[in-house]
């Protein structure tokens, strides 16, 4: 089965490549890398476009996804510096509801 998931280093490379040739050298070390994590990407986008408005950035909260292993990973997250599931949602930028929802399917 083909996985659908995008390119994201294509992607990302094409942005810097026709519109940010100057970010170019900050975003090397991430676009190097073998796979990228839902981390890194949130990382990418925040080097080459700085931080959004409050308006943009609920538009944009309403339209990601995550896959299990993201999950998992920001549950492992948690565990690793001891977070409450509001500390966690505001870090990343979820919903508290969304948060306890992956508990229960995830860690039960």
């Amino acid at each position: 089965m083909k996985n659908n998931q995008p390119n994201y280093k294509n992607i990302y490379s094409d942005i810097l490549t026709k519109k940010f040739p100057h970010k170019r050298k900050e975003c090397e070390v991430l676009l190097n890398m073998d796979s990228l994590s839902f981390l890194h990407i949130i990382q990418l986008n925040t080097i080459i476009f700085g931080t959004s408005d409050n308006q943009t950035e609920n538009f944009n909260q309403k339209h990601r996804s995550y896959r299990k292993s993201d999950i998992l990973k920001i549950l492992e997250y948690q565990k690793k510096y001891n977070l409450n599931n509001i500390q966690l949602a505001n870090h990343f930028k979820l919903s508290r509801n969304s948060v306890t929802k992956w508990k229960k399917m995830f860690l039960v």
